[in-house]
């Protein structure tokens, strides 16, 4: 069912314009609260020119009346074929129609294939799978709500945004998950903003439809383990051998903080020795480009060790076995039950980890911590400032017993001073 169109055509002169008494005429195409104007080559006597009609039986008048009939029947044939083939229709379109202008208008869908096919060797697989969900909501959204197949770009609106964000609140999923909730659906609207800026740049779209829409995320803390529960996990022997080796990865990643993505692809050419002589990890960030320097705690070396001669790890050139993506994170969900931990453990919790528990925890300085993340800001790393805070209230504890010894023994310095002088 295609949604009703309001179409209307209308002719009107320029006086401004006007030669000699003579005044030109222009139609105005008006679909949907949008329209737009155009010359139909033709002027007309001022004295024949009533209010968008012309009067008079004159063979002039007759003939120019007939031409405007013609004019509005040809608008009306082209407008009538566009809603027969379920095309959009726009008052560009039929005026390019009538025109005979063969211009070339992108669509919503076709910036959105275009931009995942220009990125698809830029992108991670992860990220570029969550532009395809997005695309799957956009294409949805205009199916349901819409009742299109497509749009073009010069349709996008404030409106159009504001109603797929409402759409996306709203959407109730037909499996286990749960509804979307505000940070996801400003993801979703985060993806289109910078494909619509693509088609910005391309010059396919003249005007940004989302300079007047503000993403509003909400501050949510990191997840991270607590040094109880990173315990918990190290010391656990598990029966299979599949979470032995999840577990072990995982670890791996606390103290160390490299994603999924870099444990994955870590060769030997990444650990270098550094000027301390020690051993270091040394990569390029997959997700910012940023170098990072990581140096080699004990217990990361400790797995690297453990796994120096695994068949898997070797056949593919890595440092350490990795399971798929799928599979470890289905793999750690089975850690977290065995091992009491009431959280959702994700393999990015690992990272978390390693900023919070690990370094900041330990007094290690956040400037430090952002250089071994690769965070191109520090600003990125500060959303772990609460274990800071935590930190500082710990040490500031310290402080207070510290300084009320002192004033104990101040105290009792004073009374056995005064005691003395007594006797």
């Amino acid at each position: 069912m295609q949604s009703k169109n309001t179409y209307s055509v209308a002719f009107l002169t320029r006086s401004a314009r006007s030669k000699v008494n003579h005044l030109p005429i222009y139609c105005r195409i008006t679909v949907n609260s949008q329209r737009t104007e155009f010359s139909i080559k033709r002027s007309v006597p001022s004295k024949l020119w009533n209010n968008g009609r012309v009067k008079g039986n004159s063979e002039e008048a007759r003939t120019l009346r007939e031409y405007l009939k013609q004019v509005e029947a040809k608008l009306f044939e082209y407008y009538r074929n566009l809603l027969a083939d379920d095309e959009i229709i726009t008052v560009e379109a039929l005026k390019n129609a009538y025109l005979g202008i063969e211009q070339q208008q992108y669509s919503l869908l076709e910036l959105m294939d275009y931009h995942n096919n220009q990125l698809k060797d830029a992108l991670e697989w992860g990220t570029l799978k969550n532009y395809f969900t997005t695309q799957n909501y956009v294409k949805q959204f205009l199916t349901e709500r819409l009742r299109k197949k497509d749009i073009y770009l010069s349709q996008l609106s404030y409106q159009f945004i504001t109603e797929l964000d409402m759409y996306l609140r709203s959407y109730q999923p037909k499996d286990h998950r749960k509804p979307m909730g505000n940070n996801t659906v400003m993801k979703h609207l985060e993806r289109l903003r910078k494909m619509v800026n693509l088609a910005i740049k391309n010059e396919w779209l003249d005007k940004d439809p989302f300079h007047k829409f503000k993403l509003k995320f909400e501050k949510k803390d990191r997840g991270y383990l607590t040094q109880d529960e990173l315990q918990r996990i190290e010391e656990r022997d598990f029966r299979l051998e599949r979470l032995n080796q999840t577990r072990d990865i995982f670890i791996f990643s606390c103290y160390t903080g490299l994603s999924y993505a870099e444990v994955f692809d870590l060769t030997p050419e990444h650990i270098v020795i550094g000027l301390d002589g020690e051993r270091w990890i040394r990569g390029q960030r997959k997700k910012s480009k940023e170098w990072y320097s990581v140096p080699l705690l004990p217990q990361a070396l400790a797995i690297i060790n453990r796994y120096q001669d695994n068949i898997m790890a070797q056949a593919n050139g890595k440092v350490l076995p990795v399971y798929t993506n799928q599979k470890t994170n289905a793999y750690l969900k089975e850690i977290a039950f065995l091992c009491e931990i009431d959280k959702n453990l994700t393999y990015h919790l690992a990272r978390h980890t390693f900023a919070t528990t690990v370094t900041l925890a330990n007094g290690v300085p956040i400037e430090s911590v952002s250089k071994m993340l690769g965070h191109t800001s520090l600003r990125t790393t500060q959303i772990y400032a609460r274990v800071v805070e935590e930190k500082l209230s710990q040490d500031m504890r310290q402080l207070k017993e510290t300084l009320n010894e002192k004033n104990e023994l101040s105290s009792r310095n004073s009374e056995n001073l005064v005691t003395k002088l007594s006797d």
